[in-house]
């Protein structure tokens, strides 16, 4: 289990566990604005929307490495008296649907908001790689037309012999 980047004030942290990123509850319950005992309860209230895939249930030997890197404070010393949630992307997103702040509500309003420009973006995206594919296309046609050119062109700048070049201009033969 590992800390991704430096908690700074105010900011939730992003842990491994077991392979995934996830964030505690108690973080996301700041980032959201309710207590941890209300983004808890409104999880326990909805256990189809959170199936094992979007959270996790920290085990002791997660909570040890939490403890001793001081994500989360010591049990019985003003600490946790349970063992957190902990949710991952998919997971937090879904609290934001189940939970009813502001705060939640304007983060559940924002995600589908990236999603419809994400959308929007991979068509645009779409429309400019089909018009490359036509103009590669065209190329391969001018690059065509262009070699053939280049051959019925090669010709005219071989050198000739001197007895074979046609003279320039009328022809006037000098008298002798």
């Amino acid at each position: 289990m590992e800390l991704l980047g430096e908690a700074q004030a105010g900011k939730p942290r992003i842990i491994m566990i077991r392979g995934q990123k996830v964030i505690l509850d108690q973080d996301l319950a700041k980032l959201y604005g309710v207590t941890t005992s209300a983004l808890n309860q409104a999880v326990r209230r909805n256990p189809r929307r959170f199936p094992d895939r979007f959270m996790l249930t920290v085990d002791r030997k997660d909570l040890r490495d939490l403890i001793s890197q001081n994500v989360i404070s010591k049990i019985g010393r003003g600490g946790v008296t349970k063992t957190p949630m902990a949710f991952n992307e998919h997971g937090a997103l879904m609290v934001a649907a189940v939970l009813n702040s502001e705060r939640a509500v304007a983060m559940s309003i924002f995600v589908i908001d990236a999603f419809i420009r994400l959308r929007e973006e991979v068509a645009a995206n779409h429309l400019i790689l089909k018009r490359l594919a036509e103009i590669d296309q065209s190329l391969l046609v001018h690059d065509e037309a262009l070699r053939d050119i280049y051959q019925k062109l090669m010709p005219l700048f071989a050198e000739q012999p001197e007895g074979q070049r046609k003279k320039i201009g009328f022809g006037v033969e000098e008298k002798k």
